[in-house]
């Protein structure tokens, strides 16, 4: 690879590591997400862990940053492919001096969406613990039959119309990048943010089954951010989605007919 590519590799792995850190540390939540790992009970039975903490603007915006890092840290290694191209593109093109700038801002872009995403998933985390609907200490839905219910939701929209558009522009970066082209710095923002909205368009839903299994359970964290890159680099995504879409139908009719 050419300089500019591994001046931006090598910041995406860095993000990531310490995003990833990050997350894993729980810096500044009552428990790391190791613990929390470490103490997940099945589907919509949390541990019992006595009153969560009370909500106030200080925490909410620490749950923010928590919902903010780790989509930093779950979804960057979805978006390399796109960005080395980009680089690559723009390291051959007219403005091949500022590839590495560009590159950095075009990803600051589509982490800007997934700030969005974490700011309405983390009003969401507070609505339902206010209304006991999630488990505060353990940050997982306390009812078998809601997350019975997510399961199914999350399934029945990767066979939407919504899902099949976005996954084919986050599956194609060349057609992606082909499509959306734009120059400088203000154009490479723009693209950036125009790439996070498919990304998100695509696994918003997927995002929410943190809700399920645990928002800090690292084996649903890594295992979503595992899909998300397979779903996008396999070939045919379109049928990955489906069938992961009957999986999830399937589980959550499961989880609803033995919660009774």
């Amino acid at each position: 690879m050419a300089r500019d590519t591994w001046v931006v590799a090598g910041a995406v792995l860095t993000i990531v590591l310490l995003a990833g850190l990050y997350t894993v540390y729980g810096i500044g939540m009552s428990m790391t997400a190791v613990d929390m790992t470490g103490m997940a009970g099945p589907i919509g039975e949390p541990m019992a862990m006595g009153p969560g903490t009370t909500w106030t603007w200080s925490y909410a915006l620490l749950v923010f940053l928590m919902w903010w890092v780790m989509m930093i840290a779950m979804m960057t290694p979805s978006a390399t492919p796109t960005l080395l191209l980009y680089t690559a593109l723009k390291r051959h093109g007219s403005e091949s001096a500022s590839a590495t700038k560009l590159s950095l801002i075009f990803l600051s872009g589509y982490l800007l969406i997934w700030g969005g995403f974490s700011l309405l998933a983390t009003g969401m985390q507070w609505l339902t613990e206010t209304l006991g609907v999630v488990d505060g200490p353990m940050m997982t839905l306390a009812s078998r039959p809601i997350a019975g219910v997510v399961l199914i939701l999350a399934g029945l929209f990767q066979f939407s119309a919504l899902k099949t558009a976005c996954l084919r522009q986050c599956s194609s970066p060349a057609d992606f990048l082909t499509r959306h082209r734009r120059t400088g710095s203000a154009g490479a923002l723009v693209m950036g943010v125009h790439h996070g909205a498919y990304c998100f368009g695509c696994c918003w839903a997927l995002m929410a089954l943190l809700f399920v299994g645990g928002i800090m359970n690292l084996y649903w964290i890594v295992g979503l951010a595992v899909y998300v890159l397979a779903e996008k680099i396999l070939p045919n995504p379109r049928i990955f989605a489906r069938c992961t879409g009957t999986v999830l139908i399937l589980w959550g009719l499961w989880c609803i007919l033995t919660s009774f």
